[in-house]
């Protein structure tokens, strides 16, 4: 078994406090366009709400769309008004990249000098190809480049790069 095939493929949440909580709740009615969100125990970016009158037989529901911020899939879900919604803790942290393996794992320094190997270029979508293209090219290529890692809900996932030799 090699050392990455205990891990998914979006990496692990280590980092969490013991008792930190993963989301809290929010009035339905207190969520806005380009907040975040829980749909279907996923971390979801609201890209469009509206909500209905009241009928003659029921109560007002709230109508969001969202954009899960992992693997870039829709969502849509319909509540009560009156309900609460779960908003998802979401930490963004700087790592700088040292290299990567044949099997798209990355090695990850961070200010303090912590190594971590657990972590796996994205390519849930056509933008993380791209993304995971241009890390390699600069990690090939011997420059210095810091990796944004997105956490939230237990899952993390390297969103962008910054090339730290040309600044």
């Amino acid at each position: 078994m090699s050392d990455h095939e205990h891990h998914s493929d979006h990496g692990t949440f280590e980092g969490a406090d013991a008792g930190a909580a993963l989301c809290y709740p929010l009035e339905c009615e207190s969520v806005k366009i380009n907040s975040y969100m829980v749909f279907q125990g996923r971390p979801c970016k609201v890209v469009e709400y509206s909500k209905s009158k009241p009928g003659k037989i029921g109560h007002p529901k709230a109508f969001f769309v969202g954009i899960d911020i992992f693997n870039g899939k829709k969502c849509e879900v319909s509540l009560p008004i009156s309900h609460n919604v779960e908003v998802p803790n979401i930490k963004r942290t700087e790592w700088t990249a040292i290299t990567y393996d044949a099997e798209g794992y990355l090695t990850l320094m961070d200010l303090q000098g912590n190594i971590r190997q657990d972590l796996k270029l994205p390519d849930n979508t056509e933008e993380d190809n791209i993304l995971s293209e241009r890390i390699k090219q600069c990690l090939d290529d011997g420059k210095e480049i810091t990796v944004t890692v997105l956490e939230s809900m237990k899952i993390e996932k390297v969103i962008d790069m910054s090339d730290k030799t040309n600044k």
